[in-house]
C-alpha cells in the first residue's frame, strides 16, 4: 500500500478504516474483518464508543502492533490538560496498548459560544506535545480545523499539527483548506471520502467508473488519492472494505481529476467546525 510520509517523518498508510458507525452491532468481528482485509491503519475515537470493542479484536488479531496504526481523538467536552489526560489515558486502557500512533483533537471547539476555546486547544496541545516528546504518541494532529481555528493556535505551540482530517470528497473540497494546510506542510486526510449517496450515484462518477472498469466508490477514493489526500473510509462489509483497498492499479487522468473537481458543491454532512 502507499504510503504518506508527515513532517516528523511518520509514514501512514494512505487508506484507513474509519470505524465511526462501522462497528455497530458486532464491532469486534467488524474490525477483525477489516484486518483480515487488509487494513492497518485504524480511525477511532473516544466519541464513538467503540474502542473497548476495537482494543479487543486487536488483542486476537495476532497482528504484532508495530504493523498497526492505531489513531484516537480527544472530544471537545474534554479539552484542557487535566481532561485529556484523562481521555488518552482512557483510549490507551480501552485499546489494549501502551501508546498511540496519532492522537487528534477531533473538533475545535462545542457549542458554548462562551468558552475560550483557544485557551482549551493550547492547553490540550501543550500536553500532546509533552506526551509526544516522552513517545508515547508518535503523531499529534487535530480534526476538522479550519485555517482560522489553525492560525492562532500556532502562535501559542511549539510542535506543529502533522496531519489535520476534514470532511473532503467529490463535491465539497475546502479548496481554501487544502491550500493553507499545505502551505503549512500539514498532511491532509479526508474522513467521509465517499460523500453522501447524491456523490456516489452522480452520472459523471459513474461514467469514469465504467471506462476505468471500477466502482463510483474507488473512483472517489483515487480521486482523493491523486491529490495527496489519505482517506478513511467506512465500511460494513467485506466486499466493500476489500473494494476500498483495491484502489492502487490504477490512476485518473488529469482531465477526469479536473472534471471530478468542478463539480458544484453536494454531499456534505452538514456538520460544519464553526456550528457545533
Amino acid at each position: 500500500m502507499r504510503l504518506f510520509r508527515l513532517s516528523n517523518g511518520v509514514d501512514i498508510p494512505a487508506v484507513g478504516y474509519g470505524s465511526y458507525l462501522s462497528t455497530e452491532g458486532n464491532g469486534k468481528q467488524t474490525i477483525k474483518d477489516a484486518l483480515a482485509a487488509g487494513y492497518r491503519y485504524i480511525d477511532t475515537a473516544m466519541f464513538y464508543r467503540n474502542e473497548e470493542e476495537i482494543g479487543a479484536a486487536l488483542a486476537e488479531c495476532g497482528i504484532p502492533r508495530q504493523e498497526l496504526f492505531l489513531v484516537s481523538k480527544v472530544w471537545h467536552t474534554m479539552l484542557g490538560r487535566e481532561k485529556t489526560l484523562q481521555s488518552f489515558e482512557g483510549s490507551l486502557k480501552a485499546l489494549r496498548t501502551d501508546y498511540l500512533d496519532m492522537f487528534l483533537i477531533h473538533w475545535p471547539m462545542g457549542p458554548d459560544k462562551d468558552t475560550d476555546w483557544l485557551k482549551l486547544q493550547t492547553e490540550t496541545w501543550q500536553l500532546m506535545e509533552e506526551l509526544y516528546e516522552a513517545g508515547r504518541i508518535r503523531a499529534i494532529g487535530l480534526s476538522n480545523f479550519l485555517p482560522h481555528h489553525i492560525e492562532p493556535l500556532l502562535k501559542n505551540i511549539r510542535i506543529k499539527p502533522m496531519l489535520d482530517q476534514l470532511e473532503l470528497h467529490v463535491g465539497y473540497m475546502q479548496e481554501y483548506a487544502l491550500d493553507y494546510l499545505r502551505s503549512k506542510e500539514i498532511a491532509v486526510q479526508a474522513w467521509s471520502p465517499l460523500g453522501r449517496a447524491r456523490v456516489l450515484k452522480d452520472e459523471r462518477v459513474a461514467a469514469i467508473a465504467q471506462k476505468h472498469g471500477k466502482t463510483p466508490a474507488q473512483i472517489l477514493l483515487r480521486f482523493l488519492l491523486d491529490r495527496d489526500i489519505a482517506v478513511i473510509p467506512k465500511a460494513s462489509s467485506i466486499e466493500r472494505m476489500k473494494q476500498n483497498l483495491d484502489v492502487f492499479d490504477f490512476h485518473l487522468s488529469p482531465e477526469e481529476i479536473s472534471y471530478l473537481s468542478c463539480i458544484p458543491e453536494t454531499g456534505w454532512s452538514g456538520e460544519h467546525p464553526d456550528m457545533m
